[in-house]
């Protein structure tokens, strides 16, 4: 989060147990990395033509919908657009879970710091949105 999209987030009305707006860099920090690891791996597994090529669809739209969360927060300053975006980011997770187990535990397995951050993420998007109505 630079400067700017801290300063914005801080003047969100924000439930008490919201955390720091330093703190998400940090987290953000790590989760990028297990994505780029674990989803680099499937991504050449399919290359490889060792995994479907469909199982890719949830995993693109993850990166899309991950991507387009700060523009949607941040840049429309949308609460709405970002929660409804939020909520595919959390989908498309749980489906990139399941599709992958089949064939790579050990990715599903690694998706659960993600999982439990976009879920908290989601819950605090909701609270945002409608402390900010």
């Amino acid at each position: 989060m630079d400067f700017n999209e801290a300063s914005q987030y801080q003047s969100y009305i924000q439930p008490e147990w919201a955390p720091p707006s330093w703190l998400f860099g940090p987290v953000w920090s790590v989760l990028y990395t297990i994505i780029f690891i674990t989803f680099g791996w499937v991504f050449y597994k399919i290359y490889k033509g060792k995994i479907p090529k469909i199982v890719a669809l949830p995993f693109v739209i993850n990166l899309i919908s991950n991507a387009a969360f700060t523009p949607l927060q941040f840049g429309l300053q949308n609460n709405y657009l970002a929660f409804l975006d939020i909520l595919i980011v959390w989908g498309s997770l749980i489906w990139i879970m399941k599709v992958i187990w089949p064939h790579y535990k050990w990715i599903a397995y690694a998706q659960i710091p993600y999982f439990l951050w976009v879920s908290f993420a989601t819950f605090l998007q909701l609270n945002i949105t409608l402390l900010n109505l």
